[in-house]
């Protein structure tokens, strides 16, 4: 006869129970890793929405403060009119060298902003409600970094202000654009309303948990407003090519 041995069989138990503990434990994490990558995959593109409306209040507010000094000039000052060979005609041009010299500037003062926006200086980012700015990160160079709750960037009233924050990062890349964009329009008789401005783009990198994606923030500033007034004519039609409507009187001269 075979005489058993009980600790053979005692550590069959525990290492059976061993097993089972372990994989236990292996599916337990497993289930909760997927569950996170299923919620993070659902709630992912309301967040990086959140965070491009964010993004876009905190990079328009920099260069709306960086072209706060500057004023609108009058558009009589970027017009040039230049005689032809007519004596009762004129042309008139627009002074490119002084639209293209306020263009630098701007473009000039939109830069620097964002560059110590990045660096970490708070006078230049906007206080907004619910994010926190995380400057330590910005002066080490990771762009302009901030915090919002969880609640509050999937638009959860039952949270509000609850919930693990939820860190988003911008960037800069590549030049500030900038285009200019004229407006002529026609007001009253042979008179028009004319606008000079500069349409100023920003593309930037948004970066949350897991995601990143690229957009463009632009703004439109004025440069110069103002009417350009012309001679009344003798005869006005309306500009719609049928016969003269209005006759003005003119005195006749005898020689």
């Amino acid at each position: 006869m075979f005489s058993r041995n009980p600790k053979r069989k005692y550590h069959a138990k525990k290492f059976g129970k061993s097993n089972k503990l372990a994989i236990f434990l292996l599916s337990f994490f497993a289930c909760i890793i997927l569950f996170l990558v299923f919620i993070n995959d659902r709630l992912l593109p309301t967040y990086l929405d959140y965070a491009k409306v964010q993004t876009y209040k905190i990079a328009s507010h920099v260069v709306s403060r960086a072209i706060s000094s500057k004023t609108v000039m009058n558009v009589n000052e970027i017009i040039q009119n230049v005689p032809t060979n007519s004596n009762e005609m004129v042309t008139t041009k627009f002074n490119t060298e002084i639209i293209n010299k306020e263009r630098a500037e701007i473009v000039s003062l939109v830069k620097l902003n964002l560059q110590e926006a990045e660096q970490g200086d708070l006078s230049h980012l906007p206080e907004l409600e619910n994010v926190q700015y995380d400057v330590g990160s910005m002066e080490a160079g990771d762009g302009i970094v901030f915090f919002v709750p969880l609640g509050q960037a999937l638009n959860l009233p039952i949270l509000g202000n609850l919930g693990p924050k939820i860190p988003i990062r911008f960037h800069i890349i590549g030049n500030v654009n900038s285009d200019i964009i004229t407006n002529i329009t026609e007001f009253g008789i042979n008179n028009a309303k004319v606008e000079v401005g500069i349409t100023i783009k920003v593309n930037v990198q948004i970066i949350v948990p897991f995601a990143s994606e690229s957009a463009t923030v632009e703004q439109y500033i004025p440069v110069a407003i103002g009417l350009v007034q012309s001679p009344v004519p003798h005869i006005w039609s309306g500009g719609d090519g049928a016969q003269p409507s209005i006759e003005v009187p003119v005195p006749y001269e005898q020689n």
